[in-house]
């Protein structure tokens, strides 16, 4: 044997036997990974509820009062807009409510005097009507004293007709407070809900769209994992049914998860999953809702984990409990 044989031996054999060991170990993980008959589990990312808050109007971006990481309640004042010309608008609409007003009043006062001199016309009309009855009058003044009466009947009407216009203006200026006035309450944007502020995405004195996000909250009460299962395990599940979710950042600690959802259409994996082949299964989606997020505030959105359900009744493994 030559001696160029035998330093390559050497170099074999310790190869070898490392792949061997790899190979045993790889074995070993994949029994001790092995879920006991019963369970299921699924891959997928710790997330929340997200509501992005936005301006309803165009408008310059006067202050933003919270900081990312803040904690707020609901209705708390996050950020406000320019509102100035909306409040001179206001004002100028409220002018305008004060004069249809004071017209109002005009036409009302004409009315009374229409309808008094209809009165004294409708009188004389018949006084005149007995006096020609009688022979004491011609018939031109009773005609002279109808054509009175029916233009004092027709004043009348067009007095009305203008308290009527007026109580219109009244309605219009009032309606035109009031959108502006709801204008100018939406320019100070509200927490919808209690949460926590996760981006801040404007800054004041930037002009916005209607539309424009300025912040961005979630709802660390309502935590949940979305998981892809197949048909076979999905069909034995049950809204309601007790899950488990073990994240990556802590795997000594099993959370207390609940099934608030199956899908009831499958669909392909989405995306996120990683190879291509995972991606073109039909899948049901399966969502797990955190029971107690509050218990664990270590536990936030976007950790990835595992999620964890019974197809059957089975107790838990120790792990999971």
């Amino acid at each position: 044997m030559s001696s160029d044989t035998r330093p390559s031996r050497l170099f074999v054999l310790p190869l070898l036997l490392g792949l061997l060991a790899a190979g045993l170990f790889g074995y070993w993980r994949s029994l001790a990974d092995r879920l006991p008959e019963g369970l299921a589990m699924g891959n997928g990312r710790l997330e929340a509820t997200e509501v992005q808050i936005a301006s309803k109007y165009p408008g310059r971006l006067a202050e933003v009062t919270v900081q990312e990481g803040d904690r707020v309640v609901r209705g708390q004042a996050l950020a406000r807009l320019d509102s100035r010309t909306l409040e001179a608008q206001r004002a100028q609409a409220e002018a305008e409510v004060r004069r249809a007003e004071e017209n109002l009043a005009a036409a009302q006062a004409t009315v009374r005097l229409r309808n008094s001199e209809r009165l004294l016309a409708e009188q004389d009309l018949k006084r005149f009507r007995e006096l020609f009855q009688r022979g004491h009058t011609s018939r031109q003044l009773l005609d002279q004293q109808q054509a009175r009466f029916d233009t004092a009947g027709a004043a009348l009407q067009a007095a009305e007709a203008q308290v009527s216009a007026a109580r219109a203006a009244i309605g219009a200026a009032q309606a035109q407070v009031a959108q502006l006035s709801s204008e100018i309450d939406d320019s100070t944007l509200r927490a919808p809900l209690d949460g926590l502020v996760q981006l801040r995405l404007a800054e004041p004195g930037e002009v916005l769209g209607a539309g424009g996000r300025v912040l961005l909250l979630i709802d660390p009460s309502d935590q949940y994992m979305n998981l892809y299962l197949p048909a076979a395990l999905a069909g034995r599940l049950t809204q309601g049914d007790e899950a488990r979710i073990l994240l990556d950042a802590l795997p000594e600690r099993a959370l207390p998860a609940t099934i608030a959802y199956v899908a009831a259409k499958a669909q392909f994996t989405p995306k996120e999953v990683e190879t291509r082949n995972e991606r073109q299964k039909l899948v049901f989606r399966v969502k797990l809702r955190l029971s107690e997020p509050a218990a664990v505030p270590q536990a936030k959105p976007g950790m990835p984990g595992a999620g964890y359900v019974r197809t059957r009744e089975v107790a838990w493994p120790a792990d999971l409990k």
